[in-house]
């Protein structure tokens, strides 16, 4: 697995895309969910890299060798979410069983502060957080994506409710330009959300201890909430099959502090909590892991950090991961 998740391409073409869009909004998430086990054996058979990512995780997680059933298991769970989003952002979010558990820590911090970061990862679906956004016109929510990595996807959804395209922070804008843009939302108030379990190559990271074995872990996310001092809440969206979703909250820290004669072993210590609580979710819900690259390898360079490393690294919010798309 020698090629980065940023490089591999987009699976799925935007006609396609936008066809399946159109069948769900159509014909229902009950009849469309019957074509998710065609589409996952299809993308399961084409997609090599993923594949053996998929196995290879199930394995560390599971421990042992997954049969490749399990392996279409974990492919179908990705196609389900992915489908998920079309009702979700369409705003048909109450046909869902929707349960959570620590959002009053979420409302306390709210209550604290200018503004709320909330992180995520890839594990789940970060996307049904917007629901929440739905439910409380008071509370504005803020999403800091790279609307860039996966365009088609990207097109679709944002065609469904341009409201929640406009609450969109793109960072792939410039370092500063992005900065600006999370500080004033937090400014206003606003619940920012990004996923900051995934490191582009050249960001500065962390190696720290996940399911066994050393992973890298992007820094930045970490030393904005510092430079920021706003509270940090930790998100975890689990996908539990049928129409049900349950969401964790737990309260990360009011204000992170981070002193300048201890940076580093405070860096290690704030990334190894996080990489913590990310395993416990992830063994609650094997199949929800969406990270199909080898997510263990060595960064090439990753400890270089970069001026524009606190508002890249972590960015690549809630679009699917890069040549994985089920659907």
């Amino acid at each position: 697995m020698k090629q980065q998740w940023i490089e591999r391409p987009e699976g799925g073409s935007l006609l396609g895309l936008r066809m399946i869009r159109a069948f769900a909004l159509f014909c229902g998430r009950r009849v469309t969910r019957i074509a998710l086990w065609p589409i996952s054996l299809y993308f399961l058979l084409r997609r090599g890299p993923e594949r053996k990512a998929s196995r290879d995780y199930l394995q560390r997680v599971l421990a042992q060798r997954p049969p490749l059933g399990q392996v279409a298991r974990h492919f179908h769970s990705f196609s389900a979410t992915i489908l998920d989003r079309v009702f979700l952002f369409s705003e048909r979010f109450r046909r869902f069983d929707i349960r959570h558990e620590g959002l009053e820590e979420l409302r306390s911090a709210w209550k604290l502060h200018q503004g709320v970061l909330v992180f995520g990862s890839h594990l789940g679906s970060f996307d049904a957080l917007r629901v929440f956004s739905q439910l409380r016109e008071d509370v504005k929510f803020r999403v800091v994506i790279d609307v860039e990595q996966n365009p088609g996807v990207s097109n679709v959804l944002s065609a469904l409710n341009p409201t929640l395209a406009a609450a969109i922070i793109n960072a792939r804008q410039d370092g500063t330009t992005t900065a600006l843009a999370i500080k004033e939302a937090l400014d206003e108030k606003a619940i920012v959300t990004m996923l900051v379990d995934r490191a582009r190559p050249g960001n500065q990271v962390r190696e720290a201890e996940f399911l066994g074995a050393p992973a890298p872990f992007p820094t930045a996310p970490w030393l904005l909430a510092a430079t920021l001092k706003v509270p940090v809440v930790l998100c975890f969206g689990l996908y539990r099959g049928g129409n049900r979703y349950d969401f964790h909250f737990e309260l990360f820290a009011e204000t992170l502090v981070i002193e300048r004669g201890r940076r580093e072993a405070a860096l290690q210590d704030i990334v190894q909590r996080y990489a913590d609580r990310l395993a416990h979710y992830t063994r609650m819900a094997p199949y929800n892991w969406f990270n199909f690259y080898d997510f263990w390898q060595p960064q090439t360079g990753g400890n270089a950090r970069r001026p524009n490393d606190v508002v890249r690294a972590g960015s690549d919010a809630s679009g699917p991961p890069s040549g994985s798309h089920a659907t």
